[in-house]
């Protein structure tokens, strides 16, 4: 089995485990606290982030973005190739949906429902803007310090966080935003909302990137290593 098909296998299960953790959570939230959209969002933040810490940890070893943005990035700094980066984003896309179906399942849904819930309007768009670039500095922050093993914690503490202090409650990932179209739940996103939330993730991530590479001009030494040996497997 080649090195890009495990990769695309990893990206494939964790963003599923990923959107099963967020839709799931939030379904189990609206009726565990029926009256309280706070704690709604609470638990929902919470068991997300949760899960980012735990899959990152078990599939940082093989790959473990879930999320195109991020993916386009390592592109763009040349840490994978066009070919690595398109099959890495289909496993992300692909690995969503079944996430979406499988967590409408588990609790009695029907399999595929469009999303009711629409987040318009110019400052929901601006909270993921944020959203993202912030992400990009927590991941590639940690990665071009040296601190690549800190990742999953960064990770999952920012976007427990962001949940918060966003305004959009931080989708900041376009697969994960596909995804919650096909739920008609509390983690839901309208399809005719979803196209201006991507828009909005891209620019942020253009704008992380341009961040990134001012901030971390360059690679330590002791991250070298770890790209070399993937290169050689690859």
């Amino acid at each position: 089995m080649s090195v890009l098909v495990r990769r695309a296998a990893a990206e494939f299960i964790g963003t599923a485990f990923l959107v099963m953790a967020v839709v799931g959570s939030g379904v189990m939230a609206s009726r565990l606290s029926p009256d309280d959209v706070g704690l709604q969002l609470l638990q929902n933040s919470l068991a997300t982030g949760a899960a980012l810490v735990a899959l990152i940890v078990a599939l940082q070893p093989v790959s473990a973005s879930f999320n195109p943005v991020v993916t386009l990035v390592e592109r763009a700094l040349r840490m994978i190739d066009t070919r690595t980066a398109a099959g890495l984003i289909a496993g992300q896309v692909l690995g969503g949906l079944a996430g979406t179906v499988a967590a409408n399942l588990m609790f009695g849904l029907d399999a595929v429902s469009l999303s009711t819930h629409e987040r318009t309007g110019a400052g929901l768009w601006l909270g993921e803007v944020i959203a993202t670039v912030g992400l990009l500095l927590v991941i590639f922050g940690a990665v071009r310090s040296g601190r690549a093993d800190r990742v999953a914690f960064a990770v999952g503490g920012y976007i427990t966080a962001a949940y918060w202090f966003t305004s959009s409650t931080s989708f900041a990932n376009p697969a994960v935003t596909i995804a919650r179209t096909v739920t008609d739940t509390f983690a839901g996103i309208a399809p005719s909302s979803a196209p201006a939330f991507i828009l909005a993730q891209l620019l942020g991530g253009v704008a992380g990137f341009v961040l990134v590479r001012f901030l971390y001009p360059s690679l330590p030494v002791a991250s070298a290593a770890p790209a070399a040996r993937r290169k050689v497997l690859s």
